[in-house]
């Protein structure tokens, strides 16, 4: 065997028997698997923080107009709105909260809906807080932006790759004067 084929075939047991760039090849193999499960957990995380930090703030907010205070102070929808971005954390943009405020004259008659058909979003944008022991629904919807479960994990259900997330607060308005 002339000895360039020797020394190759002798390069090739060496490279077989050395074990010393195995892991850095696994680890290439498993890492975009592992970092996108890890931001994926991640991302859900966040959004259902956001989601909770949402029902906190309506369930603040709507305490008002339970009380009679938004409706003796005469509040609109912008200015409840206002009162609404008073209380969000950093987590969310203002402008893309969407308020709707539903009164209804007993429980029974309360009809509340899915606000998804087809990917898309229809909203209410109502504003009747109703007057005392009136029966209220007071819902704020947000579209949460989804960054790194597009590449497979897809947690959207708007269209334009958004999570809507609504918080909803149902209550019988204090007898107020």
């Amino acid at each position: 065997m002339p000895s360039h084929i020797r020394s190759f075939s002798q390069l090739l047991r060496r490279f077989r028997r050395n074990r010393g760039g195995s892991v850095v090849v696994e680890f290439a193999f498993v890492a975009p698997i592992f970092f996108a499960l890890l931001f994926a957990i991640i991302e859900t995380a966040l959004m259902f923080f956001a989601s909770q930090v949402l029902e906190t703030v309506t369930q603040d907010s709507a305490r008002m107009i339970m009380t009679g205070q938004a409706q003796n102070q005469q509040l609109n929808q912008e200015q409840f709105k206002a009162v609404v971005c008073g209380k969000v954390a950093a987590l969310f943009d203002c402008n893309k909260i969407e308020v709707d405020v539903q009164s209804y004259t007993q429980f029974g008659s309360v009809d509340v809906g899915n606000q998804i058909t087809k990917k898309a979003f229809t909203n209410p944008n109502n504003y009747k807080p109703g007057g005392a022991g009136d029966i209220v629904v007071v819902r704020l919807f947000y579209r949460w932006p989804i960054l790194v479960t597009k590449f497979g994990y897809d947690i959207s259900n708007l269209s334009d790759g958004t999570r809507l997330l609504t918080a909803t607060a149902a209550f019988q308005n204090e007898p107020f004067n």
